[in-house]
């Protein structure tokens, strides 16, 4: 990665950064990849304090200003972040309005479904709404090609932060490490032994793999929306889901994985690899431990595929077990990145892989501003492939909600309909204490009985 100017000079970009450049020269005048949360703060809301807060945190997030240039058709394109860049907080009043929450709502709706042109726009907007005497809520949107759901969750931790420390509530914490930082680390790890030890790994993984799905770039469709629908799940979930989790010796978002990843090779046959016993799953990994991206939000998150081994004479607890030692050491090379993967694995330009099915659980604390009541609400996660599970909650497994999305040409509306009802009603069947010692054919391949799901729909009717 040559020519890295550490004084704010124009960078390269970074290969999830180019797979982003590329699709957009593919879909030009498409609103897609774009991340959007916004953020409702109710109760003794300081806004001048709110307001500082989140300027400074605009400001320590340089990535947020970045502009792209490519000269030629033919040239890579460059980056810069650009103190000329900067987003301006917006101020929208609506508290007069018969709805407020209704009018501010169809405003994010509006510029969320505005094409971005990654060669001239802005590519971040924030805007504070009043709605209400003193409630307000915070809109932030991105191109994924600058940052990503996690980078999202770094900046609002970081205003609340800001935010009680204007209070005399806080210490000011420490600011983001700058865009410029995490390049020069990721040029050092491209030229380390490290770097060859991950690239060998993923060499005999995929060498061992079976047939990994390709998607072409000018196939990819935007027109029709997929269907999407989200759920809270019941307190009682999350309880059972963290005793589990301790009887099995396991972090929750590890244990929610493995068994999303059992429902999905237990009620989507499709997805089976051709011997039938495994399943490819795609797997978010930050790729922030142990780096400047830690504390940096940016574009960081990796994609990468983990084969699924299902033998239905092992108890369930022997799966998990055995999975989970799988998931370690795979993250032990999750920096290597899966665009550097298909060039490897000899991809074409206008190529990609087709992640789906895809499992991401999102453990992301919410802000706290002090005095308010916060609640995060996730707008657009950029576009997915095929068939993908989103699990959101707090670190503490608390406020979980399932999120499922479904290509229409790949999934029918009744198919997707009823995921949403079976496949928490397969969770917490298989978080009962009993089932970690049932070998997996007793306790997979029951749920779509008519009995199962008479009672999955009278518990989850959603």
């Amino acid at each position: 990665m040559p020519d890295i100017d550490p004084n704010g000079g124009w960078m390269p970009l970074t290969l999830p950064q180019l797979d982003f450049w590329e699709e957009f020269t593919f879909h030009p005048d498409q609103p897609v990849s774009t991340v959007a949360h916004f953020i409702d703060i109710d109760g003794d809301v300081d806004v001048d304090a709110l307001k500082r807060a989140i300027g400074q945190t605009i400001r320590e997030a340089d990535i947020l200003s970045a502009r792209f240039h490519a000269p030629e058709e033919s040239d890579a394109p460059r980056q810069i972040c650009d103190p000329d860049f900067v987003p301006v907080l917006s101020i929208v009043d609506l508290k007069n309005q018969p709805d407020p929450i209704s009018a501010a709502k169809d405003h994010m709706k509006r510029d969320l479904t505005a094409p971005l042109d990654l060669r001239r726009d802005r590519l971040s907007a924030h805007i504070l709404y009043r709605v209400g005497r003193s409630r307000y809520l915070w809109y932030i949107r991105a191109h994924h090609i600058i940052v990503d759901g996690y980078g999202l969750a770094l900046i609002e931790q970081r205003c609340a932060e800001l935010y009680n420390h204007f209070l005399g509530r806080a210490d000011a914490g420490t600011p983001f490490h700058p865009f410029s930082g995490f390049l020069t680390e990721e040029d050092h790890y491209q030229k380390s032994s490290r770097w060859q030890k991950d690239r060998a790994y993923w060499a005999d993984y995929f060498a061992s793999a079976g047939g990994i799905e390709v998607l072409e770039r000018g196939d990819e469709d935007y027109g029709e929306p997929g269907f999407h629908q989200t759920a809270a799940l019941p307190q009682d979930f999350s309880k059972a889901l963290l005793a589990s989790a301790k009887a099995a010796d396991l972090g929750w978002p590890d244990l929610l994985t493995l068994l999303s990843g059992l429902y999905i090779f237990d009620a989507v046959p499709a997805a089976r690899n051709q011997d039938s016993s495994t399943v490819t799953l795609w797997l978010p990994f930050m790729s922030r431990w142990g780096s400047v991206g830690a504390n940096l939000p940016a574009l960081l998150v990796n994609i990468l595929p983990f084969e699924m081994k299902v033998h239905r004479s092992e108890r369930l607890e022997d799966f998990l077990t055995r999975s989970a030692d799988e998931l370690k050491r795979q993250r032990r090379h999750s920096r290597f990145r899966i665009e550097q993967i298909a060039k490897d694995q000899g991809l074409a330009e206008g190529s990609r892989y087709f992640f789906s099915p895809l499992i991401n659980v999102l453990p992301f604390k919410s802000p706290a501003f002090a005095d308010c009541k916060t609640q995060r609400n996730i707008l657009d996660s950029g576009p997915a492939d095929g068939f993908n599970l989103t699990f959101r909650g707090e670190d503490d497994a608390s406020g979980m909600s399932l999120g499922i999305d479904a290509d229409p040409s790949m999934t029918g509306r009744d198919e997707f309909e009823r995921h949403m009802t079976e496949l928490p009603a397969f969770l917490s069947r298989l978080l009962k204490p009993e089932n970690l010692q049932q070998p997996l054919r007793n306790v997979i391949g029951e749920n779509r009985s008519a009995a199962f799901l008479e009672a999955a729909a009278q518990r989850f009717p959603y």
